[in-house]
């Protein structure tokens, strides 16, 4: 079976939605993120992005592969690229389609890309969602390739420093609240182990936004206006009640989507002795 090319490039939809202030507050909560300028409203969390877009890229996703296929899928890498910090209060116009799709040995790796506007048309947030389904081995390749975000291994040499932060026991639980995502391997562990997982495992996106708390803590001051760009792979599940450490390194200079000039930033973090995001990447304007 064969992901069908023609969705490729075609709008998958569109959305229009406010940065729920409330909601961005409760988001920071849920992924302990105490940074005043969430509680004080000037900025929600750059990965509350995928909140208020969350319909459009799984509306991408959903065009592309087969119900019956749903259950295989993976989310394998997220990329997001901030022209504007997000702002409570602000409207987000989204649309999104499929971008890519390049068929592996197990399975199939799928792209889809939402790109959001303020109000006034001005870009606010791209983002770049692959997914990963099991299985999928007929067809061909086909798309342009996705953004690259892989570890430049020289950055080792440079490193920034260490970040560790413990995730709570009841983390997918209060995460699931603010997210919308009750998927049951999150919240239910008999059905996590079910499914072959040895019970409850973190979000993807709960540990990506814990990951980009400690980039905007330790390397752009505590502002998160200053990131332009947070991507990560997750290689492997991330579990409660253990610490999510994140080790940082200088990759030297780059651009923004905007143009402006940023520090480059390669990470990766691991939970339980095992390493659960690799090619992280971080652009921090200066």
């Amino acid at each position: 079976m064969a992901l069908p090319r023609e969705h490729l490039g075609h709008s998958a939809g569109r959305s229009v939605a406010t940065v729920d202030p409330q909601r961005a507050r409760a988001y920071a909560a849920a992924t302990n993120d105490a940074n005043p300028a969430y509680r004080d409203g000037s900025y929600a969390p750059p990965v509350f992005g995928v909140v208020p877009t969350g319909d459009v890229l799984f509306g991408a996703v959903t065009a592309a592969v087969p119900p019956a296929q749903l259950p295989m899928l993976l989310h394998a890498e997220q990329d997001m690229r901030f022209h504007q910090p997000l702002v409570p209060g602000m409207t987000l116009v989204t649309t999104g389609a499929s971008h890519s799709v390049r068929v592996a040995r197990s399975g199939t790796w799928l792209t889809v890309r939402a790109v959001s506007e303020d109000g006034d048309g001005e870009p606010v947030l791209e983002q770049f969602a692959t997914m990963f389904v099991r299985g999928m081995t007929g067809g061909e390749s086909s798309g342009p390739e996705r953004p690259e975000h892989d570890f430049v291994e020289e950055a080792r040499g440079w490193p920034l420093g260490r970040v560790v932060r413990f995730v709570d026991a009841d983390q997918t639980f209060r995460y699931a609240a603010a997210s919308g995502d009750d998927n049951r391997i999150h919240v239910d562990d008999a059905f996590a182990q079910s499914v072959k997982l040895p019970g409850i495992i973190m979000h993807g996106l709960c540990t990506m936004a814990m990951c980009g708390a400690m980039v905007i803590d330790k390397v752009a001051g505590g502002d998160p206006a200053r990131l332009s760009r947070l991507a990560v792979r997750f290689s492997k599940p991330a579990f409660p009640g253990h610490e999510l450490a994140v080790s940082l390194f200088d990759a030297g200079d780059g651009r923004g989507p905007d143009g402006r000039a940023t520090k480059v930033v390669c990470f990766e973090a691991t939970n339980a002795d095992r390493v659960v995001v690799k090619n992280g990447l971080a652009e921090v304007r200066g």
